[in-house]
Formats: C-alpha cells, structure tokens, sequence
C-alpha cells in the first residue's frame, strides 16, 4: 500500500493518480471513498454530523484497507494516533508543499469546510500538522517548483 500524505492543496489527488498508473496499483481517494459510502459530501458530514465524526470514517476506512492500492488521503487524517500507526502498514509518502503554494492553489477554493475562516487559523492548522506528518512519513517530496509528473517519477524511483 501506497499512502500519500500531505495538507489539502499539497496535490495528494493528482499525485496519486498518476502513481497509479505507473504501479499498476488501483487508485482510491479517500475523501470520495468516504463521501460515496456516507452519501453526502465531506462539507455536508461537517456541517451536520460534525468533524468527530468524519474522523470516525477515516479510522474506519483505514481499519478495513488491506489491498495494495494508491491511497490519497485526507489532510488530516494524521491528527489520530491510531490512524499514523494504520499508515505504517504501508509505505507512506509526505507531498511537502510550502505555505505560500497552499494559499496559492486553494484561494477561492469553497469546498474544503477546514478552508474556510481566519487565515491565521489556517496557518495555525498547517503548522500543527508538519511535525506529524513528518513523523509518520516513510519519504519525504518537496512539490514546490515541481511539476506533477515531476513529483510522480520522484514518488514511484523512491519506492523502489
């Protein structure tokens, strides 16, 4: 199993696809995974159901995940003790993108429901995150100034 990390906007999804078919590994978004199963949107979880319970999901679709796929994840699907330890049955890949390229990709993005709000609670988010993403990480890819299939040839020659 392929596991790519990384916070929303780091390019996790594209990424993915493109691992997927160079491995030959079937691609799974997590994200629509869960949507799909739940029957609502991610934003719609939030809004009704709450963030608890949306990482409820994550848990339980990492638990039940035993083919060798392409997974992109959540951005904060690292925020769970027992989900970094899920990610360690396979090999997990930290998409490392600067600040500055996150608010460049997401500005005007409407969909993210963590997105939304003060840009220094945002900023607050990422910065909580980077230590644990890089703790749970296998390899580590620097996407900044990088093209995606740049980043996908560097992704499956640190595999080997």
């Amino acid at each position: 199993m392929i596991f790519l990390i990384g916070f929303m906007g780091s390019g996790k999804s594209t990424i993915a696809k493109m691992v997927s078919e160079k491995t030959k590994y079937p691609y799974i978004e997590m994200d629509q995974a869960i949507e799909e199963a739940e029957g609502m949107k991610i934003r719609d979880m939030f809004a009704s159901k709450g963030e608890q319970y949306f990482r409820d999901k994550e848990t339980e679709f990492l638990r039940h995940l035993k083919d060798e796929v392409v997974l992109s994840t959540g951005g904060g699907v690292i925020l769970r003790e027992e989900n970094r330890v899920l990610l360690q049955e396979g090999t997990v890949v930290y998409l490392k993108a600067e600040w500055e390229t996150i608010v460049e990709r997401l500005t005007g993005d409407t969909d993210r429901p963590l997105w939304k709000g003060e840009d220094s609670e945002k900023k607050k988010r990422f910065d909580e995150r980077l230590s644990l993403y890089e703790q749970v990480a296998d390899v580590v890819i620097d996407v900044d100034q990088k093209t995606p299939e740049e980043i996908a040839e560097e992704v499956v020659g640190r595999l080997k």
